[in-house]
């Protein structure tokens, strides 16, 4: 069912300008043309893109919401009141909360923290979670942290209580109408900060709260680590102010001032400088895999954690669920690709919606997302319980809104929102078949053209010549990689090999390519088993710097082969 990739190689802006910009910038060329590719054409915007800095960031009262929230924040602490913190159970939910406490901590609030279990109390600001915080806590005030944007009842069971609500949140709003509190503050209502996640929002909120009311001895860079964390785990776009919170938070992980973090760092084995790829592969797993599986108090507790030997302990304990998590996963996506390969062609021809008892719900949302990515198609994965309840997850292609196709699917599902790449869903055993035939409908109307057809979009073709370690140096200034500023994908056209290539762990290839007199090394993950057609190759591959004992070279990773032309 997967179809051959459909390569397409991006325009390349006019040479001369890409020219003035690299001689005027002291860059090279090629990262020069890379950044214009992606919408930087005048040399102030070029240089943010390079240099961004933490005086760039906006006023955060610009932010719709953020004034009402500061000023009920101040207003608890100046009146002795507890305030409850309530958050999601991913990462972004986590940071969130954690730089949450610390800034309200910081202004001496009384913070009690709630994060609902997965299984007990569900997704977000539901009723059972609220009513257990009340009773554990009886707070004056509920903040609400990556959820409760459109919880309108429980919002409204916490107004009957005499109980204040702030939604700190990223989600789309419903169409339906949002819910009624102090101070909702989402940057889906407003177009300056749409990119934001609810990492994002927590700073808004405390580089305000610091703004109206000072404090000598908390310094808000200090947690740029915590913000970097949400921004990038959750895969918002690395763009404008977010970008500055990854870039700025990446160089903070290196010096952490949390015990946590940095016990978290050595279990997962991230060495300095921290990468993107650091956080979505290694840290961030880790500080998910509690919530997939039962609470997110433990990862919580980690990232606020002082004391070394405490963190530590966390640290194995998430490593461990994380390993647990990753059997779960395993034995999940088998089973779910052999229903798939059962179902017919007209089920499975635009999208796919497969469930089954016994899923777990904390790993149906990395199942959605490896199936979504190996067949191309807009995915949902539920995990059925005892009771006959299905708890989904979806992942997308680009082209086709999931919000869209769970509105549509309205009358079959009990629940749904999220993204328009991803969401979450909730629908009886006994309506699976049904929400299938409606998402499919709603995936057909939407798709255009080529939409489900993978495509490999490549950033520019380079000759081996301009491989080089000055092309290292300006290449390392467009990271942070991430959703909206992904790793450039090169190509490089008509490749000999020289000699055999080397297997490494029985599974991957490395080779030494040839290209016009110019040799190159490169590995190619997973391919031992590829069936690769015959040199001459075009290859698609990208690169990283390595450095091994004083070392430093140019690591090309090879993503793609075809025959050459």
């Amino acid at each position: 069912m997967p179809k051959r990739q459909k390569w397409i190689v991006a325009p390349s802006p006019a040479p001369d300008l890409i020219q003035q910009f690299a001689e005027d910038l002291s860059l090279s060329p090629v990262v020069v043309g890379l950044a214009m590719q992606r919408g930087f054409v005048e040399h102030e915007t070029l240089e943010k893109f390079f240099y961004p800095r933490l005086s760039d960031l906006g006023n955060p009262f610009s932010l719709p919401g953020v004034t009402k929230a500061g000023e009920r924040i101040l207003q608890a602490a100046d009146d002795g009141e507890r305030v409850v913190l309530f958050g999601d159970y991913d990462v972004d939910g986590v940071s969130s909360i954690a730089l949450l406490d610390s800034i309200l901590s910081a202004y001496g609030i009384e913070t009690k923290r709630f994060v609902p279990t997965r299984l007990e109390e569900g997704y977000g600001l539901s009723q059972k979670g609220i009513e257990n915080a009340i009773f554990e806590f009886d707070p004056a005030l509920l903040i609400a942290g990556d959820c409760g944007t459109n919880s309108r009842d429980e919002a409204q069971t916490l107004k009957e209580r005499g109980i204040d609500l702030i939604i700190l949140d990223h989600h789309e709003p419903s169409s339906e109408g949002t819910a009624e509190c102090v101070s909702l503050v989402n940057p889906k209502l407003g177009d300056d900060f749409h990119y934001l996640c609810t990492a994002g929002v927590v700073f808004k909120i405390a580089h305000a709260l610091l703004k109206t009311r000072p404090l000598s001895e908390f310094d808000l860079k200090d947690y740029m680590d915590l913000v970097a964390l949400g921004t990038i785990a959750d895969i918002v776009p690395l763009e404008e102010e977010n970008r500055i919170f990854a870039r700025r938070g990446l160089a903070q992980l290196d010096h952490t001032i949390h015990p946590g973090i940095k016990a978290l760092k050595e279990i997962a084995g991230v060495k300095s400088p921290a990468r993107s790829n650091d956080v979505g592969f290694k840290l961030g797993p880790r500080l998910n895999a509690a919530g997939r599986l039962d609470t997110a108090a433990t990862s919580l507790d980690l990232l606020l954690c002082q004391d070394p030997g405490e963190s530590r302990t966390l640290a194995e304990s998430l490593d461990q669920q994380n390993r647990d998590r990753q059997e779960l996963e395993l034995r999940t996506r088998e089973e779910a690709e052999k229903m798939i390969e059962d179902l017919t062609p007209e089920q499975r021809e635009h999208g796919i919606v497969v469930g089954a008892r016994g899923w777990h719900p904390g790993v149906v949302g990395i199942v959605a997302s490896r199936i979504s990515k190996r067949y191309h198609r807009p995915t949902f994965i539920v995990g059925i319980d005892e009771n006959g309840l299905g708890k989904g997850s979806g992942r997308s292609i680009e082209g086709v809104s999931l919000v869209r196709a769970l509105e549509a699917s309205n009358e079959v599902i009990e629940a749904g929102g999220g993204h328009e790449m991803a969401a979450g869903v909730s629908v009886r055993e006994e309506n699976l078949d049904a929400f299938r035939e409606s998402f499919i409908r709603d995936v057909q109307d939407q798709i255009e053209g080529d939409t489900l057809t993978p495509k490999l979009c490549i950033d520019a073709e380079i000759p081996f010549s301009q491989l080089s370690l000055e092309l290292l140096e300006s290449y390392e200034l467009l990271r942070p990689f991430g959703a909206g500023n992904p790793q450039p994908l090169f190509m490089s056209s008509g490749i000999e090999i020289s000699g055999k290539p080397r297997v490494i762990k029985n599974k991957h290839l490395k080779f030494w390519f040839l290209q016009e007199g110019c040799e190159q090394e490169g590995i190619y993950f997973n391919s031992a088993g590829l069936d690769l057609p015959d040199p001459p190759w075009d290859i698609a591959f990208t690169i990283d710097r390595n450095e091994w004992r004083g070392m430093v070279k140019l690591n090309m990773v090879v993503q793609a082969v075809r025959r050459a032309g």
